[in-house]
C-alpha cells in the first residue's frame, strides 16, 4: 500500500493540475473545510479519506514521489501517460 500523500504534496498536486480546494473536494466527495484543513496539516485525517484524494488526484496524472530521508515531491505524467498506467494496473 503507498505511503498517505503529505499535506504539501496535496496542494502541489493540486496546483499542477490548477484546481482550486473547491475542485479537488468536490471530486474526493469531502467537504472543502475538510480540505483545508488537511492541507494546512490542523488535523490527522482518516486514512480512507486521504485514499480518496490520492485516487482522484492520480487518476489525473499526479504522481507521489519520495520519502522521508530524501524528502517528498510530486510529478505529473500527461494525460496520455496516465491513462496508460492505469490501464496497465486497474484497481
Amino acid at each position: 500500500m503507498p505511503s498517505s500523500p503529505t499535506p504539501a504534496q496535496i496542494r502541489a498536486g493540486r496546483g499542477l493540475l490548477k484546481w482550486t480546494q473547491s475542485v479537488l473536494a468536490s471530486r474526493a466527495a469531502i467537504s472543502v473545510v475538510t480540505l483545508n484543513m488537511i492541507e494546512s496539516d490542523q488535523v490527522q485525517p482518516r486514512h480512507r479519506t486521504l485514499d480518496a484524494i490520492r485516487t482522484v488526484l492520480e487518476g489525473e496524472g499526479i504522481r507521489f514521489i519520495g520519502d522521508a530521508a530524501e524528502g517528498y515531491g510530486v510529478l505529473m505524467r500527461p494525460r496520455a501517460a496516465a491513462a496508460e498506467v492505469e490501464a496497465a494496473n486497474p484497481g
